[in-house]
């Protein structure tokens, strides 16, 4: 099965409008799928600068790059108009360090984290293994912070921490997050499991009411106002003081210090929930999600702007 011609030259145009482009579900701002994410968190961590391309939006290109590039799978990854591999191959080559060639830089930092873990969890790890001896501990950090431990056999590119006479293996991404974490056992319903203290954890997400945000701005304090609505939606109902959540703003955010106070707001709370947890996992950890939305602010705080 081949390309229509007019889909292949808009895909051989979307290819070559960056040096690096990402077809993939969502975009940038808000993935739509998991894989979507991952590859996205790899980038961001690598380039401050690429291309998305929303397949959802575009059926056609959707259908059109799986045969372009036979590759089944979507996110899809172009570096120099060449294809390099969906979500799996992507993050095999960062941990492996071959992406950072890819882009020019330099090795990555493989430095091992230090972690400390108890007697009592170490005997309950250990006990896993008694039937398992060639297979190896796999910890893993997702960008949402979920912790997750494994027995698999070692792909060869982990980074090894060693802690209690045990050796723990880790991607690139997870190495940072690890660093200081202590596992200790805790007693659960289900009975004895692995419990974990992350000090790199961020802060979370405060609920911001609308009455508090016409004080933050009443006394002029700094922060950021993110609007992550539609355009039709900010054309019914605005506050003057936000700024659209498009392409160009969210690569501005992304270049402030970690500490600037962000707020996000939406309809009525909901999406703007979802735009501030990707801001944590980039590292912010001044985060305020605008509670009720614009709803609230029309209904509490100014009568003037429109309900919808």
């Amino acid at each position: 099965m081949s390309v229509p011609t007019a889909t292949q030259a808009r895909l051989e145009s979307l290819i070559q409008s960056d040096r690096v482009v990402l077809f993939m579900k969502g975009d940038r701002r808000q993935p739509q799928c998991g894989f979507s994410a991952a590859t996205i968190g790899i980038l961001d961590s690598m380039q401050s600068d690429y291309t998305t391309v929303d397949v959802l939006s575009d059926p056609e290109v959707r259908e059109g790059i799986k045969t372009f590039s036979d590759w089944p799978t979507i996110p899809q990854l172009y570096v120099d108009q060449e294809f390099v591999g969906g979500c799996d191959i992507v993050r095999e080559m960062y941990n492996a360090g071959e992406l950072h060639e890819v882009f020019g830089l330099e090795a990555p930092d493989r430095s091992a984290p230090a972690i400390t873990i108890t007697d009592a969890a170490a005997e309950l790890i250990r006990g896993a293994m008694d039937d398992q001896p060639d297979l190896c501990i796999h910890l893993s950090i997702d960008e949402e912070w979920n912790h997750q431990f494994s027995l698999g056999p070692a792909a060869g590119h982990e980074i090894v921490a060693t802690a209690n006479n045990l050796k723990f293996l880790v991607d690139l991404q997870t190495a940072p997050r690890a660093n200081g974490l202590s596992i200790d056992l805790a007693e659960t319903p289900q009975g004895p499991n692995l419990s974990v203290s992350n000090p790199n954890m961020p802060a979370g997400i405060n609920q911001l009411a609308a009455e508090d945000l016409k004080r933050w701005i009443d006394e002029g304090r700094s922060f950021q106002l993110i609007d992550v609505r539609t355009e039709q939606e900010v054309a019914t109902a605005a506050l003057p003081q936000a700024r659209t959540f498009d392409e160009p703003y969210f690569n501005e955010l992304q270049t402030l210090p970690r500490d600037t106070p962000l707020v996000f707001l939406c309809h009525h709370g909901t999406r703007s929930q979802a735009a501030a947890e990707q801001f944590v996992q980039l590292g912010f950890t001044d985060i305020h999600n605008l509670a009720g939305g614009i709803d609230a602010w029309s209904r509490n705080v100014d009568a003037s702007v429109p309900v919808y």
